[in-house]
């Protein structure tokens, strides 16, 4: 089992940066896959970045460029780096985990991009 909890969300101007932090509960290093995926007010969610264990990384396209996911299995944890936001990233963030055949997600945290 793995419990995750996501932190560094928050209400940022437009072209401005974030960094979200997603902590595990267990060492990640056997953890296939993690990744990161958003839910906006009438939207389906949608997968926003993704990594593996042998640090392959996929992007959805209304992000790359721009955002850079990375792993630190020393910390157990999974980053996001978000910069150059567009009010069309606001949405809640979650962070996910596949392992030993099954998805764990945490709990989320809120992104706001205003003026």
């Amino acid at each position: 089992q793995v419990q995750l909890v996501e932190s560094g969300g928050g209400l940022v101007q437009p072209g401005g940066s974030l960094r979200l932090s997603c902590a595990a509960s267990r060492s990640i290093s056997g953890i296939a896959a993690m990744g990161w995926y958003r839910l906006a007010p009438g939207k389906q969610r949608e997968l926003v970045a993704r990594i593996t264990s042998g640090l392959s990384t996929n992007y959805a396209d209304s992000v790359k460029g721009r955002f850079t996911i990375s792993r630190d299995n020393a910390k157990n944890t999974v980053a996001l780096q978000m910069n150059s936001l567009k009010p069309e990233d606001t949405a809640v963030y979650y962070c996910n985990a596949y392992f030993r055949n099954m998805l764990y997600w945490g709990q989320g945290t809120q992104v706001t991009v205003s003026s």
